[in-house]
């Protein structure tokens, strides 16, 4: 007699169905990601250990108390460093001198930038000896070049800048003695002209030719053709420039240290330097370090700020192309 079996009914056993297609490419992208990111987290790790660690350690000093001229002193004194700071009229003084010197230079910089771009921009014989030579400025050093501005363009016996006005009846100007805060912008100026010259450059060479020869047909002329197409094209590209030269000149050390050590008194010491001061000269660690997470903390909210204006600017232009 054969058995017989029975089948079970079509309800009582489902087949099992395979996970989401979606899942696996969640699954794989994320595996994918991983690996490339992989090779960068050595990197990371090393540069929170060398910017992040010190950072806390200045966060805890600025709630002490803490003279090293006084043995003995250190305390914890919660926020009362911030308040002094705050209350600190030099300070102030010393962060309006640091805008100024950033504003300023960015400005200038930025208009002599644009117009070196503007003319290397045509064709004509020599212009590669031209860029390299306008480009050499941005290679010194800045300790070197503001040794170079201090002792061979504005001393006042034997600099340069004294004898080309002397025709004009200048006569021995003492230029870091009697204006020291443009005389160190003059030294910040000369080192990044030639970085907005180069971005501003590159933009100028990535602009349609076809845009402009088409201008040029419908009757337009070289300065409504820079005021209509060339300078919206640029924006973005001066606004990069700006940033970016904005950020590093936050910590502008070496030439006011250089050229004026912050004197005469105050006058064109910037926040690096009066941190400097307050530190390493008046031994005052809490102080200093007080100023220093201020200083990080403005800097911070104003670069984030621009940059985020700035990749909105892109965004946007990308988005309207």
């Amino acid at each position: 007699m054969s058995e017989t079996t029975t089948a079970p009914p079509p309800s009582a056993e489902k087949p099992a169905t395979p996970p989401p297609l979606v899942s696996r490419r969640d699954h794989v992208s994320r595996a994918e990601g991983w690996r490339r990111r992989g090779p960068l987290l050595p990197a990371l790790i090393f540069m929170l250990v060398v910017t992040q660690v010190p950072f806390v350690f200045t966060l805890y000093y600025s709630t002490q108390s803490w003279n090293l001229v006084r043995p003995g002193s250190r305390h914890f004194n919660g926020l009362q460093n911030y308040a002094d700071v705050f209350r600190d009229s030099q300070f102030r003084e010393v962060a309006l001198n640091t805008v100024i010197m950033i504003v300023g230079t960015v400005l200038i910089s930025v208009i002599l930038g644009l117009l070196l771009a503007l003319l290397l921009d045509r064709a004509f014989f020599g212009r590669g000896v031209v860029r390299t030579l306008l480009i050499t400025p941005f290679l010194v050093t800045p300790v070197a070049a503001a040794l170079i501005w201090k002792t061979t363009m504005l001393d006042p016996i034997f600099g340069l800048v004294n004898f080309v006005l002397k025709p004009f009846g200048v006569g021995q100007v003492d230029w870091v003695s009697k204006y020291p805060l443009p005389a160190v912008m003059a030294d910040l100026v000369w080192q990044w002209t030639p970085f907005m010259m180069l971005l501003i450059l590159a933009g100028l060479q990535s602009m349609p030719r076809d845009i402009v020869e088409a201008a040029k047909v419908d009757g337009a002329n070289s300065f409504a053709v820079f005021r209509e197409l060339t300078l919206p094209h640029l924006r973005r590209f001066i606004e990069l420039g700006a940033v970016l030269g904005a950020i590093y000149l936050v910590n502008t050390f070496d030439a006011v240290y250089m050229m004026t050590s912050g004197g005469p008194g105050i006058a064109s010491s910037n926040l690096p330097f009066y941190i400097y001061q307050r530190a390493f000269l008046g031994f005052d660690i809490g102080q200093a370090a007080a100023m220093g997470v201020v200083t990080v903390i403005a800097t911070t909210v104003v670069a984030t700020l621009a940059l985020r204006l700035l990749f909105k600017s892109f965004t946007g232009k990308e988005e309207a192309a």
